[in-house]
Formats: structure tokens, sequence, C-alpha cells
């Protein structure tokens, strides 16, 4: 092992892991309370930098080999996934920083470092060579996402809407080592390139692998019909969780997926499962979202059909498959926390989750109304919103690749989305407004901070709105 070599390699590791250490020293020391979301925020501010100027640089190398490697498209996907987690410790001050001191909730650096350690089992599945590496990330990545679920919950539900999540989530990870064992009894190798190996095999136990590999991930991606979690875990956790599961665990799940793909061609039978569930998610998925009368809920419907979205990438051709998702995680995730950084705040928060606290808003707090419109107006796939060119470009690739079939079918179905993401719009600009709920002074303290969240997504936005071939060039 090159040792300078594998401190640059896992620069980006390292650093998470730093403040992962510090912050357990600071917690110890009595200081980790007001310590933990400035230097959470400036670990994971570094690492995701580092990685972007090494994927710039086009630094490639493999530390341990045949477990651990990076490339500038590794690298690339991990500054992505570290920089969407920015806004979600922005925004958490008011449940997990110093203003969560006034309901004595007796947390310290709790949340920072669940949160981190979840991004470091995020970053070590983007390099991943092996299976045992994959599993590995694929486990620090969600273990720690079952506590963030109950941490400083509000609601009486969170404790059974965490053990679903738990359960659940232990299910995938019991189909996902099946699937390995059996890719490894029909291949006799632990690389990762054997799961391509799989998928051309026509023997049963190779195919029988490859399904409960990917069903796995369906799992965690909540993809129908494996989404029951998904609603009662994002409405029962509190905002700034909900939007580290909808958007980082979805990416380092769909990123992990591609490497995991590589160049393979899809085929029967995993060709109909690829296109099948996914298009089954976006369905049920835009469908379901139309009947809720919670924001959170609400959205994780939309999750699962925008899980829908990112799988039937996957029926595009290989080269094109990395710069597609990556693009549609890139929208989709400052989009979706966009959103949730313009929520306005309130003390109470089941009554801060209802749609009937929207209406409106744009005559209470003009900024927050424009913010959630432009962000559902994306998600909706409306020109000329970033939303529209990611859905664009993986529908292309799709049709490109001689799924026509699945290609409208997926497009027609992306339409039944249009009407849940436009009420939310006419509830807010078209509706009388609604009394404002009570807030307290810590709560307008955080939401500066979620302005700063706020900010930054849109700053996003209109960069990948304004330059979307600038972006996809840089893929």
């Amino acid at each position: 092992m090159n040792t300078p070599g594998f401190f640059i390699a896992m620069l980006p590791e390292h650093l998470v892991l730093l403040g992962m250490v510090l912050l357990i020293v600071l917690d110890v020391a009595g200081r980790g309370r007001r310590a933990a979301l400035p230097l959470a925020l400036a670990c994971t501010g570094a690492a995701s930098l580092v990685a972007l100027v090494l994927a710039v640089q086009g630094y490639s190398a493999a530390p341990f080999a045949g477990h651990f490697s990076v490339d500038p498209a590794t690298l690339l996907a991990k500054a992505l996934v570290l920089a969407l987690a920015l806004p979600v410790l922005l925004m958490s001050r008011g449940d997990f920083g110093p203003a969560a001191d006034a309901r004595e909730t007796g947390l310290g650096s709790e949340f920072a470092l669940l949160l981190l350690s979840s991004l470091y089992g995020a970053c070590l599945m983007q390099s991943a060579d092996s299976f045992l590496t994959l599993f590995l990330g694929l486990e620090i990545l969600s273990l720690p996402v079952y506590t963030l679920v109950l941490l400083a919950y509000r609601r009486p539900e969170s404790a059974e809407a965490a053990l679903k999540y738990l359960v659940l989530g232990g299910t995938a990870s019991a189909t996902f080592l099946m699937g390995v064992s059996l890719i490894y009894g029909a291949t006799g190798s632990m690389a990762i390139t054997a799961f391509v190996q799989a998928l051309g095999s026509g023997s049963t136990m190779a195919q029988a692998a490859t399904v409960l590999v990917v069903v796995s991930f369906f799992l965690k991606a909540a993809v129908v019909p494996f989404h029951g979690w998904a609603p009662d875990a994002y409405e029962a956790a509190t905002v700034p969780v909900t939007g580290f599961m909808a958007v980082i665990v979805k990416a380092a799940a769909l990123l992990a997926v591609v490497r995991l793909f590589g160049s393979a061609t899809l085929a029967t039978p995993m060709l109909e499962l690829v296109a099948v569930l996914p298009l089954l998610s976006i369905v049920w998925g835009n469908l379901a979202a139309m009947k809720q009368e919670s924001l959170r809920r609400m959205l994780a419907y939309s999750s699962i059909a925008h899980a829908g979205y990112l799988f039937f990438a996957l029926l595009g051709a290989p080269e094109g498959r990395l710069q597609a998702v990556t693009f549609y995680l890139l929208a989709y995730g400052v989009l979706n926390l966009l959103a949730f950084a313009a929520l306005p705040p309130a003390d109470d928060d089941l009554q801060r989750d209802r749609l009937d606290h929207l209406k409106g808003l744009f005559h209470r707090s003009p900024y927050a109304a424009l913010m959630i419109g432009i962000a559902m107006l994306s998600l909706a796939g409306i020109p000329p919103f970033p939303g529209f060119v990611a859905k664009f470009l993986i529908f292309k690739n799709v049709f490109a690749a001689g799924h026509a079939t699945w290609a409208v079918l997926g497009l027609v179905g992306s339409y039944l989305g249009i009407y849940f993401y436009l009420r939310v719009v006419q509830f807010m600009f078209m509706s009388p407004d609604a009394a404002a709920l009570p807030t307290s002074g810590e709560s307008t303290i955080a939401r500066r901070w979620a302005g700063v969240a706020s900010g930054a997504c849109l700053a996003a936005t209109l960069a990948v709105a304004v330059f979307p071939g600038w972006v996809l060039a840089r893929l």
C-alpha cells in the first residue's frame, strides 16, 4: 500500500472521520453542544471541496486494490453527496443546535456525529470495488439514519416509524447479503465486476443473485412495492432528517447502483425488473401524493416517484447513465432541500407540516412562497426549471437505447405528478391567508440559518437552470 496515495485517495473520508473524532472529544469535554454544527459544516465542506478539486485534477488511485479505488467520476459523486449535506446541517439548528436547548431535548453533538457517520458510509460506497466494501459502506450509511429518525422527535409515532425503517432496512441488508453469496457461488469472485458477469450468465442462480441485489437497493431507495417505510419515516422525522433521507441516502444508493451496473447492457429478465417496478413507482408515487394533507408525506410519495425516474436511467446506454443520474440527483437534491429549508418555522411540528398551513403563504412570507414554488414547479418537470432538463435527459437516453415503449409510459406517468405540485402552488398564491402559527425567539434564529440554506440551494438551482450544458459537460 502506498501510504501517501492512501491519505490523498481517502482524504474526503479522512476529513469526515476527523470531524467525528473531534465531535467525540468536544462532547467528552462538555463543549460539543455549541461547536457541533459549525465543526460538522467545516469538515463536510472541506471534504466536498477536496473531492471536487481531486476530480478536476483527474486524480486516480487504488490504495486497496480490489476493494477501494478512486477516479474523477467517483470523486465527483462524493463531492455531490457531501455538498448536498451542507444545507441539511444549516437547517438543523432549530432541531439539533443551541435552539433545541429551549425545548430541553438534552441533545449535544449526536445529530452531527450521526450525520457524519452516515456520510462516511456514503463516500465509502462510491469507491467500493468489492461487495465487502460496498456492504460496509451501505451499513455505515444506514445504521445512523435509523437513530436520526427518532432523534429529537416531536411526534409519538416517531418510534413506530423508526422501528419500521429499522426492520425493513435490516431486510434489505439480508437480501443484499443473500444475493452477494449467490454471486460468489456462481462466479467465485467478490469483486463488484462479478455482478456484470452474473448479469450476462444464463445460470438460474446467477440471475437470482442479481435480482436479490437489485431488490435490496429498491428497498433502500423506496421503490414500489418496497416503499412502505418511506411515508411514515419522512413524516415522523424532523425536517432536516427528512431532507437527509430524501436526498443524501437516495443519492448514495443510486450512485452506487450505477457503479454496480458499470458498462452492462440490460437484457431479460433484469430489463423487465428495472422497467416495471420503477414504472409502478412513478405511477403509484404520483397518485398517492395527490391525496396527502401532510407536506412531508406528500414529498415522501414524490420521492418514491423520483426513485422510479432514477432507476429508469439504467435502461439507457451505459455511457450516459452516470451523467443522467448525477445531473438528476443534483437537481432533485437541491430542489427538495430548497423546499424543506424554506418551510416556515413553527413550534407545533404537526401543524407546520400540514398543507393547510401553506395557504396564503405568499401574503405572509413572499420569499418562502417563491422558494417552495420554484421547488414544486421544478420537481414537476416544468420548463425552464432544472427538473425538466433532468427528466428529459433520462427519457432521451432510454428512448435512444431502443426502449421507446418504456420511455413513453414513464413520460406519461410523470405527468400525473403535476397535479399535486401545482396544488401546493395554488395553496400558497391563490388561497385565503391562513393564520400564522406561533414561533419562539429561538425559531426565528434557526430560521436565519435555514435562510442561508435556502439561499445556497437557490443559487445552485439558478446555476443549473441557466447553464445546464456547462454542468452536464463537467459530469
